[in-house]
């Protein structure tokens, strides 16, 4: 059994106002999708690893990497029309080599950090159950509002998570779901996870052990430049 990484960075991030997408981003030198490649390339639970970039941008992804010493083989694969297309074309790049009960991690470069303990016990849960994701645990008073932004009632807080990276699972069961499904069931559910469920594939919350920040205003970027050195990627 080997357990295979899908690294999916082929958004455009047009909500950051930036003027490349966010994962492009140069921080002290690197591109933000940089670091998180370095870090999974030291771990050694990894038996692959498949970067999906905007075709675009996949001769500066490859450039990028050049200097990252990886224990495991390293995938480039094109992105598609919508998220779901690019994870199914991440699938397919790597179908020659998954069997039908390695582990399958997607991690969503809009959240640049990789908590390696966290992944761990998300590896072990697929095993288990069949599918499982990093979630953030929340701390705080949690409301459902609606659509005029009026508190319509109190949400029990120990019901909730927000999800984080990675989301897991068997490649037999989530890669016959994306090669099997419609293009409108792509467009309806933008997550793994959500097409997971869809298809009753069970999944186990592992409480996130690192701040799950996602990258998706200038507000994140700011506070990834102050972090990125000195907590989510510290030497």
């Amino acid at each position: 059994m080997s357990n295979i990484l899908l690294l999916m960075m082929g958004g455009s991030g047009t909500r950051l106002g930036a003027e490349i997408p966010k994962q492009y981003i140069d921080i002290d030198g690197r591109p933000i999708f940089w670091y998180i490649v370095r870090k999974y390339a030291k771990m050694s639970e990894l038996g692959a690893i498949c970067i999906v970039s905007h075709p675009n941008w996949l001769d500066f992804v490859r450039t990028s990497i050049s200097d990252i010493t990886f224990r495991c083989p390293v995938r480039l694969a094109a992105g598609g029309s919508s998220r779901s297309a690019s994870v199914r074309n991440g699938l397919k790049a790597v179908e020659d080599i998954a069997a039908e009960r390695d582990v399958v991690l997607i991690h969503d470069a809009t959240h640049p950090y990789v908590d390696v303990a966290g992944t761990r016990e998300v590896i072990r849960a697929v095993e288990e159950v069949g599918g499982a994701t990093l979630g953030a645990c929340q701390y705080d008073t949690c409301y459902r509002m609606d659509g005029e932004r009026q508190i319509e009632e109190v949400v029990p807080r120990q019901e909730l998570v927000s999800g984080a990276s990675p989301e897991a699972f068997r490649f037999g069961d989530i890669s016959r779901i994306y090669f099997g499904a419609a293009d409108e069931e792509f467009d309806r559910m933008s997550s793994a996870g959500a097409i997971a469920l869809a298809h009753d594939i069970p999944m186990k919350v592992i409480p996130a052990k690192v701040l799950n920040l996602k990258i998706t205003y200038p507000e994140d970027l700011r506070l990834f430049r102050l972090l990125a050195h000195t907590y989510f990627f510290e030497e």
